[in-house]
């Protein structure tokens, strides 16, 4: 069976370090994968708790700007350097595909967010786009939904799980 891009004209060649990772294995061994990705995730997700736990332990000011900036940048290289480390010593590829995770959990949240009723406060006659953006990427305006988690939930979240699964790519030797 042809590969899908084939199938819409671009040449296989295109293509040239494509491999179906799926194809010959058995459902033990997708079944294994399954639990590595979920295994991976989670790790990515407890170290932002780590980030998370480390920045509340010093009290920081609610309203600065500063710690959100602070837990932003770690949110990112905690588990770029923890994934690095995990799939250096592991050598386990399925570490490096723990973005997806991130990326599903940044389209619920938004269809979360999009959810949500704006009424007297600070986003009050907000489209779609500004909902969005300032719950999750405004640290000084933000919209006022989700009690304040956006930056949590929308941007740390899934920035923990890319930066794990990117620091896990390079922590995998090419041989």
């Amino acid at each position: 069976m042809l590969p899908f891009w084939h199938r819409f004209g671009v040449p296989f060649e295109v293509m040239e370090g494509y491999h179906d990772i799926s194809q010959g294995k058995s459902i033990g061994d997708l079944g294994r994968e399954a639990l590595w990705f979920l295994l991976h995730t989670t790790l990515a997700f407890l170290f932002l708790v780590g980030v998370v736990t480390v920045m509340t332990i010093n009290h920081p000011d609610p309203d600065a700007q500063n710690p959100k900036l602070l837990a932003t940048v770690l949110a990112f290289l905690v588990p770029l350097v923890g994934g690095f480390i995990i799939a250096k010593k592991q050598q386990n590829d399925i570490a490096g595909y723990v973005w997806i995770s991130g990326m599903v959990i940044f389209a619920i949240v938004c269809v979360w967010v999009l959810d949500l009723p704006t009424g007297n406060g600070l986003c009050e006659n907000c489209g779609a786009l500004e909902k969005l953006w300032r719950t999750f990427f405004d640290i000084q305006h933000g919209s006022g939904l989700m009690a304040g988690d956006g930056l949590f939930a929308g941007t740390w979240i899934p920035l923990s799980m890319i930066g794990y699964a990117m620091g896990a790519k390079l922590g995998l030797d090419k041989n």
